[in-house]
């Protein structure tokens, strides 16, 4: 079962948005402390501006994953540009629930990486919530190292601290 990456058609991102954009709000309503509707007006922003023209996006490199020809994930990177001149970026990667655990998400990045070699790349950045630390092992494993880290400490409401 060799994994492979194709470029991702605007059918297959209107359909893979819908569980990035729920996911990603998730993810920043529990990091962040924001209200549901905050993180998920936040996370729309954001992916609003970030893939502006779908698929079509400039300097956007969206991948489906497939193994023999099934749909199994698929990831999303940026090359450098304004915001980061310096680095590719890989703003989302995912495995389809019934095929996670069998090393597909480590595959794709490889494979992302190669296509960012060939493309003259040669640093590949990326964020992960804190909570995430499947993903931070599977990171640390194939050589991403902390460059910046952020610490949050909720505060007891005021009545508490008299």
């Amino acid at each position: 079962m060799s994994l492979t990456l194709a470029p991702m058609t605007d059918d297959q991102l209107v359909r893979l948005r819908v569980g990035l954009e729920r996911s990603y709000a998730e993810n920043l309503a529990e990091a962040r402390g924001l209200s549901p509707e905050a993180a998920r007006a936040e996370a729309l922003a954001q992916i609003g501006r970030l893939l502006p023209d779908g698929v079509a996006s400039p300097g956007v490199l969206l991948r489906v994953a497939l193994v023999e020809g099934e749909e199994v994930g698929w990831i999303w990177t940026t090359l450098p540009g304004a915001d980061l001149p310096t680095m590719a970026w890989i703003h989302n990667i995912e495995v389809h629930p019934a095929h996670r655990g069998q090393g597909h998400a480590r595959r794709m990045i490889q494979l992302a990486e190669a296509e960012l070699a060939r493309l003259g790349v040669d640093r590949l950045g990326l964020n992960v919530f804190g909570h995430n630390t499947v993903a931070i092992r599977l990171y640390d494993s194939l050589g991403f190292r902390v460059a910046a880290q952020q610490m949050v400490k909720p505060l007891p409401p005021p009545a508490a601290l008299g």
